[in-house]
C-alpha cells in the first residue's frame, strides 16, 4: 500500500471572502469550527490544511455493559480497529471542592481520592475523565486506589463489590461545550473545540454516592452511542 496523499492547503481567506460575500470574522469563526470539527487542521509556521479523512471512534454508554473482567472502552477501541488503553495518576486525601462534595453527598473539603484518566487509541488521547471517590468509604482496604493495589483497573462497580457495596445505578448527565486550553492541548484538539462533558455518579443499593467523574469526549474524536437496555 502507498502512503496517502499530503493534505491539501485550504483556499486563502481572500478566496473565501470574495466567493461568498462575508467578512474576515466570518471566514475566522468558520474556520475554528471546520478545525474543532477535524475538517481542517492547522499547522505552526506553515498554515490550515484541509485534514485527511479519519474515523471517529465510537464510544458505548450503557449499563449493560459493566463486566466482570476487561473493559469497555477497550472493547470500543477494538470495534473501532484501535488499541485502547489509558494512563493514570491518582491523589489520595484530596479536599472536595463545593460541586463535587454536593454530587457525592459529602460535606465541602472533605476528604476524596481523586484520580486523573487520559485514554488513548493506539497511543493517542481521545477521552479525559477526573474520578472522585470519598476517602471515608474505601480507606484502609485494599481498593482505596482505583489504578493500584491487586483489583487496580477493575472499574467502581467490582472494586466497591470488593468491600461489601452494591452499585446498583449510574446517573449520567453529558452537556456540549468548548475545550478549555489545557483539555485541548492534551486531547491535541483545537482550543474552544467542541467536546461532551459528562457529569456520571455513581450509587450504592443504599441511595449512598459512592463516586462521581468528569468525562470530557471530543466531537472531532469520538461520537457517542448510548444503548438502554429493555426489560420483558
Amino acid at each position: 500500500m502507498g502512503r496517502p496523499p499530503p493534505p491539501l492547503p485550504r483556499p486563502p481567506a481572500t478566496t473565501w471572502r470574495e466567493e461568498c460575500g462575508v467578512g474576515e470574522n466570518v471566514v475566522r469563526r468558520a474556520q475554528e469550527l471546520l478545525i474543532s470539527q477535524g475538517a481542517l487542521e492547522g499547522r505552526a509556521g506553515s498554515g490550515t490544511y484541509v485534514a485527511a479523512p479519519r474515523q471517529r471512534a465510537r464510544v458505548v454508554r450503557s449499563s449493560a455493559r459493566e463486566q466482570p473482567d476487561g473493559s469497555p472502552f477497550r472493547a470500543d477501541m477494538k470495534a473501532a480497529g484501535k488499541l485502547g488503553d489509558w494512563e493514570s495518576r491518582t491523589e489520595a486525601k484530596v479536599p472536595a471542592p463545593a460541586e463535587i462534595s454536593s454530587r457525592l453527598g459529602i460535606a465541602e473539603g472533605d476528604l476524596c481520592v481523586r484520580t486523573v484518566y487520559e485514554f488513548l487509541a493506539d497511543g493517542k488521547p481521545v477521552q479525559l475523565s477526573t474520578s472522585w471517590e470519598p476517602y471515608d468509604l474505601t480507606a484502609g482496604t485494599v481498593v482505596v486506589l482505583p489504578e493500584g493495589g491487586p483489583h487496580a483497573g477493575a472499574g467502581v462497580v467490582n472494586r466497591m463489590a470488593e468491600i461489601g457495596i452494591t452499585v446498583s445505578h449510574a446517573v449520567e448527565q453529558p452537556e456540549p461545550r468548548q475545550a478549555n486550553a489545557e483539555e485541548a492541548s492534551l486531547l491535541g484538539i483545537q482550543k474552544g473545540g467542541l467536546v461532551t462533558h459528562i457529569r456520571r455518579t455513581y450509587y450504592s443499593d443504599e441511595g449512598r454516592p459512592v463516586e462521581t467523574a468528569d468525562i470530557v469526549v471530543p466531537a472531532a474524536l469520538c461520537e457517542i452511542v448510548y444503548e438502554i437496555p429493555i426489560s420483558r
